[in-house]
């Protein structure tokens, strides 16, 4: 048994969520993947993975020996890279995570400049809306955080941005645009269940945009939820509903009129987005370049979504 490639494909058993998803992957079968995680096991004499029709969960043995299968990778990664580093070229993958919205809007223009810049190194782009628990499994962790966000995180910040209500014309024309927040009430929401959203709350907190005056709290009627921002984006387009969606992602179609600002007074929410990185280890040469490359790019970046055609 090749110890090395059995962590490997251990850890990437995990981060697929089953056997099948790493074989594809891995590019290997998946009875090679079943064989070598049960070799592995076997090796350890203890269980890493308990199995179910459903799902894969971790033992307790398994989260520790996780835990330390990803430094030794990691060490590897380094290791080769350093080695490789007379040739004046990095080599090896960045392994980042972000939310779909952020990997789709935010780093996906910004893929074919990294690959002029830094041909021989791979981008591997993982995408979840609850990012903040899994900082430690990848390079960098692409975050939203609120404003005021005091996280005991090792982070660099990119970029601020805000929420704003909109609605296209053909829904206004049938409804009517709402003058004051307590008429969202009484008008169709289409209302975002990811990332912070997923605490379950209802209510919508407007402040307003010239930071004078006493909040105002409304409770929409929600006629669509969704947790795809390409999908709330898209029903907003298409008259669907009243939608709270990033300034960022809406600035084109505003521009267009396909879409209309309500309530121009008032802001949802302001946020920021963070580079942020394991705590555990030290900063690898290529994980610095990709948050160099990333930070100088982030005027470009922004200027690309804003002319995003979906």
């Amino acid at each position: 048994m090749d110890r090395l490639q059995a962590m490997a494909v251990f850890a990437r058993v995990v981060d697929e969520g089953g056997f099948a998803a790493a074989a594809r992957a891995l590019e290997l079968s998946p009875p090679v993947v079943t064989r070598v995680v049960a070799e592995l096991e076997q090796h350890l004499n203890t269980r890493l993975l308990n199995r179910t029709t459903r799902k894969l969960a971790l033992t307790d043995a398994g989260s520790a020996y996780l835990q330390r299968v990803r430094a030794i990778l990691q060490e590897v990664d380094d290791a080769e890279a350093q080695a490789a580093a007379s040739t004046r070229e990095l080599q090896g993958t960045v392994r980042v995570l972000a939310s779909p919205a952020l990997a789709t809007y935010f780093l996906a223009p910004l893929v074919g400049h990294w690959r002029e810049r830094h041909p021989r190194l791979l981008l591997d782009i993982a995408t979840d809306h609850a990012v903040a628990g899994r900082v430690d499994a990848f390079d960098v962790t692409l975050m939203v955080v609120p404003e005021g966000f005091d996280g005991n995180l090792v982070a660099r910040k990119l970029f601020e941005g805000d929420a704003i209500v909109v609605a296209a014309p053909a829904y206004l024309q049938r409804r009517g645009a709402p003058r004051v927040p307590e008429d969202l009430e009484r008008h169709d929401f289409l209302r975002d269940t990811g990332g912070a959203a997923r605490n379950g709350a209802r209510k919508l907190c407007l402040c307003p945009a010239s930071g004078q005056g006493a909040d105002c709290e409304v409770v929409p009627r929600v006629v669509l939820q969704s947790t795809s921002t390409d999908v709330l984006l898209r029903a907003a387009l298409d008259g669907a509903g009243v939608a709270a969606m990033p300034r960022l992602l809406a600035e084109r179609f505003l521009a267009s009129g396909t879409l209309v600002h309500l309530l121009p007074e008032w802001n949802l929410s302001r946020f920021a987005i963070y580079a942020a990185l394991p705590t555990q280890r030290m900063l690898p040469a290529r994980t610095r370049a990709f948050l160099d490359f990333v930070s100088g790019q982030v005027g470009q970046a922004l200027a690309a979504q804003r002319g995003t055609v979906l």
